[in-house]
């Protein structure tokens, strides 16, 4: 005797992905984000931060990274 097999109903129009996400995948990533740019703009909250980085000086290293 084999098992029923179970289909997913198909709500979305063909060719078109349905996703949802909780809404915790939105703003857990979103909270961590604003928390690091805080770090950044202010880093002597930072216990781990020596010097003074500016945002100016990131953004370069991001171009240097990024450009040959």
């Amino acid at each position: 005797m084999s098992a029923p097999t179970y289909t997913r109903p198909r709500t979305a129009a063909p060719g078109r992905v349905d996703i949802r996400l909780p809404w915790w995948a939105i703003v857990l990533p979103a909270v961590a984000f604003v928390a690091l740019l805080l770090l950044i703009l202010n880093p002597a909250d930072a216990q781990a931060a020596s010097g003074d980085p500016s945002i100016v000086q990131i953004l370069a290293h991001a171009r240097d990274l990024v450009l040959p």
